[in-house]
């Protein structure tokens, strides 16, 4: 199972490569152009996978060798890294196809095993300074980048089915923000205020308040204070969980 997580973590970068270069079909940026949605993020905020993808690759190698192959924390989130580290490639060439329900799911399934999987490190009694480097952090960000990431699929599938108006986005887009902050909300606090998995969701929003506020589509200007208002809200939430708890705690303890 080691070894498959290090040959899956490589793989994510060779099909994203592929996938730019359009052995798939349309680039992802090409596909999402063609369906606007108030979700969308501004493009620069994908530059967060190279980052991503490298420091998995990083993760994958240093929980492969070594004595962290005895690790029973590491051997257990294995499964699931592999898991998310196959369905984030997967997902990549199904875009380009436009099989988007299919990416729905398997984004979904992408997030659902690299979340759990940062879970379990960010609870881990016995976690070690390197540990929180070297699979703690890789696994934290590609979780928050999916938590918001899976949504932005999500919206532009509504859009390609026309299941829901697409000349007024605005009430059906704030129900997914809401379950968005409600998925990042719910997982910070498992992860007791996870400051990589915050950062990486942090970034995305505010690549969607960037392109909301640039953008014309109706209701883009109060998708833009929507998704503003969920920083804030995550930040207050990690500050409170960090710091605050704790120092409240200790008082009442005395």
């Amino acid at each position: 199972m080691r070894l498959l997580v290090l040959l899956l973590s490589i793989a994510m970068p060779i099909v994203a490569w592929m996938s730019q270069r359009g052995e798939f079909g349309p680039d992802q940026g090409t596909v999402s152009d063609r369906y606007p949605t108030l979700l969308v993020a501004a493009g620069y905020a994908f530059s967060i996978w190279g980052l991503i993808f490298a420091l998995d690759i990083a993760y994958a190698l240093w929980q492969a060798t070594g004595d962290r192959r005895r690790d029973a924390t590491l051997a257990r989130i294995a499964p699931l890294a592999a898991a998310g580290f196959a369905l984030t490639a997967v997902w990549m060439p199904l875009f380009s196809q436009g099989l988007f329900w299919l990416c729905v799911a398997v984004i979904f399934g992408a997030l659902a095993a690299t979340a759990r999987a940062a879970v379990v490190l960010s609870r881990d009694p016995d976690s070690q300074p390197r540990q929180r480097l070297w699979a703690w952090l890789p696994l934290s960000l590609h979780a928050g980048w999916l938590s918001l990431a899976a949504f932005l699929n999500l919206a532009q599938t509504i859009v390609a089915y026309r299941l829901l108006p697409v000349d007024d986005m605005l009430g059906w887009s704030a129900v997914l923000y809401a379950l968005a902050a409600l998925v990042l909300l719910v997982l910070n606090g498992r992860m007791r205020g996870n400051l990589a998995y915050v950062a990486a969701a942090m970034w995305g929003l505010a690549a969607v308040v960037v392109k909301q506020s640039q953008s014309t589509v109706p209701g883009a200007q109060v998708a833009a204070g929507i998704a503003l208002v969920i920083v804030v809200a995550l930040l207050a939430q990690t500050l409170w969980l960090r710091w605050w708890r704790p120092r409240v705690a200790q008082a009442a303890s005395h």
